[in-house]
């Protein structure tokens, strides 16, 4: 079972960091043009939070507020369950699945590494799958190729 340090050595770089009192229409703008579903919101380098989609629909859309008017520390989620990189992708898919939550903010003891997403646990789940089936296969090969070679003599 691979580990969020895995993943995280896999994962590109990414710009999606807004300040605290940014304003929401900057950071949904930023989510377009990363082409990403959340933002992270740091403050001098210090993890404070995610700005997702959901917290945009839920926050400011159907509260009716204005998202250029609305800073990103007023409607994002600070209270996310946290991940280390030792953690396995199925304890993360526990804590997801518990929380209802799709990110994890990932941490090497108190330094913030990224987020971990639920689609980065489905591709690893199916690259892991992928191997394995790959090493099935070449198995079963090499074992048909040997006993294809076995010559019986009476």
């Amino acid at each position: 079972m691979k580990t969020l340090k895995e993943i995280l050595a896999k994962k590109p770089l990414h710009f999606n960091f807004v300040s605290p009192d940014a304003k929401v229409i900057d950071a949904i703008a930023l989510m377009k043009i990363e082409d990403m579903s959340y933002v992270i919101v740091m403050d001098n380098h210090n993890y404070l939070g995610i700005l997702s989609e959901k917290d945009y629909t839920q926050k400011v859309v159907l509260q009716n507020r204005n998202s250029s008017a609305t800073a990103v520390k007023d409607i994002m989620s600070k209270d996310l369950p946290i991940a280390t990189v030792e953690d396995t992708c199925d304890k993360c898919m526990e804590m997801m699945n518990t929380f209802k939550v799709p990110y994890l903010p990932m941490f090497d003891g108190y330094t913030f590494k990224g987020v971990i997403t639920i689609n980065d646990l489905l591709a690893a789940s199916l690259e892991e799958k992928t191997t394995a089936k790959k090493e099935e296969n070449y198995l079963k090969d090499k074992l048909n190729a040997s006993n294809s070679n076995q010559h019986y003599w009476i």
